[in-house]
């Protein structure tokens, strides 16, 4: 059996891929590239990182 090693954030606007095993922020059984994704974006703050637009 092949572990993931990589994905897509779990937010539904974010374009990032990140690594669960390293580091992935985890909240709710689901992994997010920045605490503003696993926070549901509460601020309005984007993840932050270079050609991502989430909110």
């Amino acid at each position: 059996m092949t572990a993931v090693s990589q994905m897509k954030c779990a937010c539904d606007s974010c374009l990032c891929i990140v690594s669960p095993n390293e580091q992935a922020v985890q909240k709710d059984g689901k992994y997010y590239c920045s605490d503003a994704c696993a926070s549901g974006h509460s601020n309005g703050e984007g993840c932050g990182h270079t050609g991502c637009d989430c909110n």
